[in-house]
């Protein structure tokens, strides 16, 4: 790296825009969505969707509710035309989806795109040249005059073409221009040429065309964009007759806030792709953008229900993986680890649980999710993993979650660190049925000094005696004793039998299935005299005897 960037480097220009409106404005309705996966997300792959690859992710846009998909750049290729053909042809377009197909300004190309949507009821043709000044000079080596030239002959092309479309079948037929890297040309001459087109174009507000000003390369902060898109849209000609569209990309890794920015300052319409698929570091991710207006309230007018079955059609068709830590799609992003987070999402979700059984819900309020995971088709035992920053909260809640073992808060701080030691020696994450492992070796399996061979209590009116038969360190022993329950009576005989005087501090019981073979589950903490306390559990069909074993599991563990 250089030790002054400055001498190689600049920052964006500001924009002349001192009474800008977009810093106070705040969004109340979704925009216009286009998904562009089929064509600006497929040419940045490694090996582009065949035409069954491209069907069922059409297919799959549809049912997410885009209205607006851009199919692909038929003059491209074979393949990029044969897909338009049986789009049409087979009748896979639904009346109320529109498709777009890109093309530059040459009359060859045009003239094959024209053909490509012969027999579409909707299509956008989108027309686009490049008007930045490294374009400009690098590639074309044309002055702007020359530059604006192409665009008004590419667009004049298209018009003299229209009659086919519209004449063959009616299809209807919307205009669309971008002038590419619109973000780093000069604003004059981006408003210059996109005058020019719409003045040539002539919209109406019954009939408008489509104004899209991509951030083709994302040079800028997002801040300066919105303050672009604010100047554009006040100053184009036909303001009412003209869809102001959105195309971010995310070079600089703020393609999302570039957009949404942008939304405020005045813009119809957004351009992205399915988790934000694209050359470099991708296109703007439309399910992000989608999602953000869901947790303030807005449905944003597309369906991410089943979001799953949507990642692995994406991942099947384009070959890419959504990345863990992907916003609302990623397999960790309704995960915690840390065990204060836990913690808080636990008590979280049963505070949302209780106010649901109370009918007094108001907003979702849950610390650490933004949005409630079963809205997006995701479940709760998917909120809560562990590895060795884990804590008692995590593990109690898988335990709970997978198995029932409703562990009490006390036991929770004991078998907390235990746990958490064992993940730590493992060095990785585990899962439900390993801690369920580690709980059973901890407290269930402790058959060392004491186990229970025979146990029998009875007795009334707050006197019971009890009989029992136990292995001390392997050697048979005879009990008896009596208090005012099972539990007292069988704690009085191992006192008797010479174990420390100690009593019962907590009790706990509960079932773990349901049925006439159904298992219960308790937990004891026992305390002695010295006031150390150890906790107990055992598993048992029968109730008392799963008490009476919890309080050997105790004095093994001591």
């Amino acid at each position: 790296m250089l030790p002054n960037p400055s001498v190689k480097y600049r920052s964006s220009a500001p924009v002349p825009l001192p009474d800008r409106q977009w810093p106070s404005r705040t969004l109340v309705a979704p925009p216009i969505w286009c998904s562009v996966d089929l064509r600006d997300g497929n040419q940045a792959l490694a090996v582009p969707m065949n035409v069954s690859q491209k069907l069922e992710l059409f297919d799959a846009l549809v049912r997410c509710g885009f209205k607006e998909i851009e199919i692909g750049f038929p003059s491209a290729s074979n393949t990029e035309f044969a897909f338009n053909r049986r789009l049409i042809e087979e009748n896979r377009i639904p009346d109320d989806v529109t498709i777009q197909c890109l093309v530059q300004c040459r009359e060859d190309l045009i003239e094959r795109t024209v053909e490509s949507l012969v027999g579409a009821k909707n299509v956008i043709i989108h027309l686009y040249n490049s008007t930045s000044p490294a374009q400009r000079r690098v590639v074309f080596g044309k002055s702007r005059e020359e530059i604006k030239s192409i665009a008004l002959q590419g667009a004049q092309w298209i018009l003299d073409r229209l009659p086919r479309l519209q004449g063959n079948g009616g299809t209807n037929v919307r205009l669309q221009y971008s002038p590419e890297s619109f973000s780093l040309t000069e604003l004059d001459f981006a408003l210059e040429i996109s005058n020019a087109v719409i003045d040539l174009w002539q919209p109406t507000p019954d009939h408008k065309m489509i104004l899209n000003l991509p951030n083709t390369v994302e040079a800028m902060t997002p801040n300066i964009h919105a303050d672009q898109i604010e100047w554009m849209s006040r100053h184009i000609h036909r303001r009412d007759s003209v869809t102001l569209s959105l195309h971010t990309h995310n070079d600089r890794g703020t393609g999302v806030a570039a957009t949404e920015l942008s939304l405020l300052a005045g813009a119809d319409r957004v351009e992205g792709t399915l988790f934000g698929n694209g050359e470099r570091t991708g296109n703007l991710d439309i399910v992000t953008v989608a999602l953000n207006l869901y947790m303030h309230g807005i449905h944003p007018g597309l369906d991410f229900t089943n979001i799953s079955e949507l990642i692995s059609v994406y991942e099947r068709t384009t070959g890419m993986t959504v990345p863990p830590r992907h916003p609302y799609a990623g397999e960790l992003v309704f995960t915690a680890f840390s065990g204060s987070h836990q913690d808080a999402i636990k008590k979280g979700l049963a505070e949302w649980e209780t106010k649901a059984e109370n009918k007094s819900r108001e907003t979702w309020d849950v610390p650490y999710l933004t949005i409630d995971p079963a809205d997006i088709g995701r479940e709760y035992r998917e909120v809560i993993r562990v590895n060795s920053q884990s804590g008692k909260g995590g593990v109690a809640y898988l335990l709970e979650a997978e198995y029932g073992i409703e562990l009490p808060k006390d036991m929770q701080r004991e078998f907390g660190p235990i746990a958490n030691d064992a993940v730590d020696a493992l060095g990785r994450e585990v899962t439900a049925a390993e801690l369920r492992g580690m709980f059973w070796k901890e407290y269930i399996e402790t058959e060392t000094p004491w186990s229970l061979v025979h146990f029998h209590a009875d007795g009334t009116a707050g006197t019971f005696h009890c009989r029992a038969s136990v292995l001390r360190n392997g050697q048979p022993l005879a009990l008896t004793g009596e208090g005012n329950g099972p539990i007292a009576a069988f704690v009085d005989a191992l006192v008797k039998a010479g174990v420390p005087s100690f009593s019962v501090a907590y009790y706990k019981e509960h079932a773990l299935s349901s049925g006439s073979d159904s298992s219960a589950i308790a937990y004891i903490q026992i305390k002695l005299e010295n006031g150390q306390t150890k906790w107990g559990a055992a598993e048992n069909t029968n109730i008392e005897l799963a008490s009476i074993q919890a309080i050997l599991s105790a004095l093994n563990r001591l």
